[in-house]
């Protein structure tokens, strides 16, 4: 049986009822650009690094505009916050950029690495997922991903930032402690479904990855 996109959107939307309602405030608009925390502005189109000590941060299409939470309320600002913060105690340097053409977040990361001049690249989804990538390796191989969006906290992030730095440096460190729960799929994956439509939404495939310019307030 086919089922259409929109009976597929009305059939997450009916089981996300079932959950409290404050989860869906995670995929509720925001003012373009701005939201509570940090302003993301765009910038020219991002061109190749030439620093070979910097870690470049992709952002999916939605991240931080439309959406600004993660799929378990973690807002996006201190998402960025803390990989940037883990980067930083390396003394690696960071740039940011949106990709357009896809909300595959293995894809926004290579993306991201290829950008960036010492071929290391960080990819986030607005729901969290996040994928540390090296420029020369195929889009689905990686260096570390990072699939179960719920279980990723302040911690988490800080370390993958933490992780992808010391990779910019030539390093070869102990991939970044996960946890895994059984269950988060099953509990979360109607929810998932629904913030990756949103993400796709804003998706384009002919826009090229744009620099941007994250300022917190």
């Amino acid at each position: 049986m086919n089922i259409d996109e929109k009976a597929l959107r009305s059939i997450i939307e009916a089981v996300l009822q079932e959950y409290d309602a404050s989860a869906a405030t995670a995929v509720s608009a925001a003012p373009r650009g701005e939201v509570k925390g940090f302003e993301i502005a765009g910038q020219a189109e991002a061109k190749k690094g030439t620093r070979p000590d910097e870690v470049v941060i992709g952002l999916a299409p939605a991240f931080g505009d439309s959406q600004t939470k993660t799929i378990i309320g973690l807002p996006h600002y201190n998402v960025l916050k803390e990989v940037i913060a883990g980067i930083e105690e390396e003394g690696v340097s960071f740039r940011f950029i949106r990709v357009y053409h896809t909300s595959d977040v293995a894809f926004v990361a290579h993306a991201a690495a290829k950008l960036s001049g010492s071929g290391i690249g960080v990819g986030i989804q607005s729901k969290g997922t996040t994928v540390i990538h090296q420029k020369d390796l195929a889009p689905l191989s990686n260096l570390e991903l990072f699939p179960q969006s719920p279980l990723l906290d302040d911690e988490t992030f800080r370390a993958i930032g933490k992780n992808a730095a010391k990779y910019a440096k030539g390093e070869s460190p102990s991939p970044v402690p996960v946890r895994n729960d059984q269950m988060a799929r099953p509990k979360y994956q109607a929810f998932a479904a629904l913030l990756h439509i949103k993400e796709t939404e804003h998706c384009d495939p002919n826009r090229k990855p744009e620099e941007l310019k994250v300022i917190f307030k």
